[in-house]
């Protein structure tokens, strides 16, 4: 019989006592898991005090740990079945953000800042715009200024409380919208370089069949990636606290006590973040080293990292949450589980000691070139004109390859190719030695085998048939055809169907890893390299090559990713596939139109190399130097023989490297070797080739202190508060660097910089000796 703490219903604790680690990589069915079948009975998890299923044997709360402490104690499994989500209010809300957050996000991919719209902001915005419809819209509701009659009518107007199921649809809507589709960087690549007009029923098609083949993918693999307890995706549990606490339990204590602990912290992070910001750029990396030794290019190197491609930030302090916690994304040292993060700075480590010790050795004549960078260069040191070596139709010449010769890498950025070739070969060995069995089991088993709590409440309403997702790859596969042809992309038929099977091959590989540790690393790199053997000299095929073999991995991520926010919030399953399809379509379309407009009215300053202060083309020059460099040099550059040609071996390194780990933890079970991530770790083997690298010190102890020191020691305030801080923390950050960029960023069309002072010094702003110009 279930007894209660604090009026909250609960199992009796043994019923709810875990054996594994969330972490752990024996499977998802080896531990022991919460009672299921009596899973109605375990109620609000937000009381005042701690339940019985919270409390270990020695009376204390026991920590989170296991995929089912995530599910059942981080996550409230209460719905309400009838609650609406399709109202007015999250129709004109969701499609209004959309709109705002494409059009938004497409500026800020030609602005020199690299700036995206975080899914908190929006989830922010749209709940105070949420709140105030809510009393503008006359309707039957109470909490409507102007009331009036009960009708079908009026209630799809303003039937009440603006909720969370209105609340969720209308951000993934919208924040699915926000992200600019790779495709506008092939249209904005042709038109700028090639000088090719995109024709705009091609543009228009490419966009929606690239934006939607990969949620056919997602829907196929729902079963093993969505539906289960395992599939925990810790990166989206600040933002579904978020929910929790905005609409859960109002009139609440505890609720109350954590919207304020909320909107605390949002508003001092976003007072704080003005000063390293903006007033005091010193924040972003206090460097001892640098301020005692201002002349030493070695402490620079190692030491430096408050400026782009400085140096590696060693025990560098950074107080910006903008680089110390996860600005939005996947990898936060507040919610990414410990493991994982170990894993992550264990390979940043070792990425340290190579990247001296190439530079120190000269290896790959690499004292040539700057310490950090991602250009191509001869082999004096000057920088490398890729342009020289391509026909006029873009396609490479070897009688200008041979004159010109080959190019060189930086060693830091060789090692980077280097380390997410192991990556790739590391990922499929991982899945499959950890988790392949599992898998298949699920995918056996169908939903039958599933006792996940929420998947249990989702069987309320209906779901999407697997019919439809197929549907949806075949007909954007067949347009994917069409308009490879239509765009002259010089994409052969077969070289697209391979590109799309690589991405059938990886989409279950990354993303049970993005699913289980909160980790996917880029696979942009082999899929470049492969279409660059494939299609050898032809830089625009490999831009579409890439198109159909990355993007539909990450954005049937994004989908999976969506879909568990809708499980955990128990939106309907249709509802989640509807808004996220909507958001894609509107977004691509506005992706185009901004796109469009942008390039013909600032053509000239978006393809000089520097571009000014508030245009730039440099996320474009950058994919379309990455495509030349693949696509028209990638067999020459990696040929078997050539000075690179060991770079594509480094995969078989990866396949094995899962291997030993693996062995060990079959025969040391206890020792923890089921905790080292390889894909993880041998990713960031260059992590630092690249960008500001101040925070990485302050990145690991925070979380060191969160991950370990609150979650073991602090169970509560953990369980409580953790996840909620890193939603304000984020949150704050991305409206305070929205409302930076066009008060005094550029944004608006004019610059304001803040004058120059002790915490704002002309030259790098830890005062590492500067080496670059």
């Amino acid at each position: 019989m279930a007894t209660a703490v604090n009026d909250v219903p609960v199992l009796p604790d043994e019923k709810h006592a875990s054996k594994g680690s969330f972490a752990d990589e024996k499977g998802p069915y080896t531990a022991e898991k919460v009672n299921l079948d009596d899973v109605d009975e375990i109620g609000e998890v937000f009381a005042d005090g701690p339940r019985l299923i919270d409390l270990g044997e020695d009376g204390h709360e026991r920590p989170i740990e296991t995929d089912s402490d995530y599910a059942t104690r981080l996550i409230s499994i209460d719905d309400d079945p009838t609650t609406r989500w399709f109202t007015f209010r999250m129709c004109f809300l969701g499609l209004g953000l959309a709109c705002f957050a494409s059009v938004l996000g497409q500026i800020f991919y030609f602005r020199p800042q690299t700036i995206t719209v975080s899914q908190l902001f929006i989830q922010i915005l749209g709940f105070l715009l949420g709140r105030t419809l809510e009393y503008l819209i006359p309707g039957p509701s109470e909490y409507a200024l102007v009331r009036t009659a009960d009708n079908w009518f009026w209630r799809f107007m303003n039937h009440g409380r603006f909720n969370m199921k209105e609340h969720v649809a209308m951000t993934i809507m919208s924040s699915t919208a926000s992200s600019s589709a790779l495709a506008i960087s092939i249209f904005a690549s042709q038109e700028l370089y090639y000088f090719v007009e995109t024709n705009v029923a091609v543009g228009v098609f490419t966009i929606i069949s690239s934006q939607l083949i990969g949620y056919g993918m997602a829907g196929i693999m729902r079963v093993f990636l969505v539906y289960p307890t395992f599939a925990v995706y810790p990166q989206i549990m600040p933002t579904v606290q978020l929910f929790e606490a905005l609409h859960r339990g109002e009139g609440m204590m505890s609720q109350s006590k954590r919207k304020k602990f909320f909107w605390y912290i949002f508003i001092g992070i976003f007072v704080w973040e003005w000063f390293p910001e903006y007033i005091a750029p010193t924040l972003t990396g206090i460097s001892i080293f640098c301020l005692a030794d201002r002349q030493s290019a070695w402490v620079s190197r190692i030491f430096g990292g408050a400026a782009g491609n400085e140096g590696l930030g060693a025990f560098s302090i950074c107080l910006d949450w903008v680089y110390v916690g996860s600005g939005g994304g996947s990898i936060g040292s507040l919610f990414t589980p410990l493991s994982t993060q170990l894993s992550l700075y264990g390979g940043v480590a070792v990425c340290m000691i190579a990247f001296c010790a190439c530079y120190a050795m000269n290896t790959w004549n690499t004292q040539n070139f700057p310490f950090l960078t991602q250009l191509l260069f001869y082999e004096n040191g000057t920088e490398y004109q890729q342009l020289q070596i391509l026909n006029d139709d873009f396609t490479l010449n070897t009688d200008k390859l041979a004159q010109q010769g080959l190019p060189w890498y930086a060693a830091s950025q060789l090692l980077f190719q280097i380390s997410r070739t192991i990556y790739i070969g590391a990922a499929l060995s991982h899945f499959l030695v950890w988790h392949s069995n599992d898998v298949w089991k699920l995918i056996r088993g169908g939903r039958a085998g599933i006792d996940d709590p929420h998947f249990k409440k989702m069987r309320a309403y209906k779901e999407m048939s697997n019919w439809w997702y197929l549907a949806m790859f075949g007909l954007c596969f067949v347009v994917a055809i069409g308009t490879t042809y239509g765009a002259k992309s010089q994409l052969p038929a077969w070289a697209t169907i391979i590109a799309l099977a690589f991405a059938w091959l990886f989409a279950p590989v990354i993303g049970t890893l993005y699913a289980t540790v909160g980790y996917a690393p880029s696979i942009e790199n082999l899929i470049e390299m492969l279409g660059g053997a494939l299609v050898p000299g032809k830089p625009v095929a490999n831009m579409y090559f890439t198109l159909y073999g990355y993007a539909p991995v990450t954005q049937s991520n994004a989908l999976l990713a969506d879909l568990k926010i809708g499980q955990y919030t128990k939106l309907p399953p249709r509802a989640t596939f509807l808004v996220q399809c909507v958001g894609a379509i509107v977004g691509g379309l506005l992706n185009f139109v901004i796109m469009k407009v942008i390039i013909a009215s600032h053509f000239d300053i978006l393809r000089d190399v520097q571009g000014s202060n508030i245009w730039s083309g440099q996320q474009v020059q950058s994919f379309n130097s990455l495509a030349i460099s693949w696509g028209a040099l990638g067999k020459p550059l990696y040929a078997t023989g050539t000075r690179y040609g060991f770079v594509p071996y480094m995969l078989l390194v990866g396949l094995l490297f899962p291997i030993p780990f693996w062995l060990l933890h079959k025969r040391y079970p206890r020792v923890g070797f089921n905790h080292v991530f390889t894909p993880v770790l041998t990713a960031e083997l260059g992590f630092l080739s690249v960008g500001i690298n101040s925070s990485t010190f302050m990145s690991f102890l925070l979380a060191i202190f969160s991950q370990y020191y609150l979650r073991k020691y602090r169970a509560t305030w953990f369980r409580k508060y953790n996840f909620l801080m890193s939603a304000a923390l984020d949150g704050g950050t991305s409206v305070m660097i929205f409302v930076y960029t066009f008060a005094v960023g550029g944004g608006s069309g004019k610059v304001t910089p803040f004058p120059n002072w002790a915490l704002n010094p002309v030259g790098n702003p830890d005062y590492c000796k500067r080496l670059s110009t």
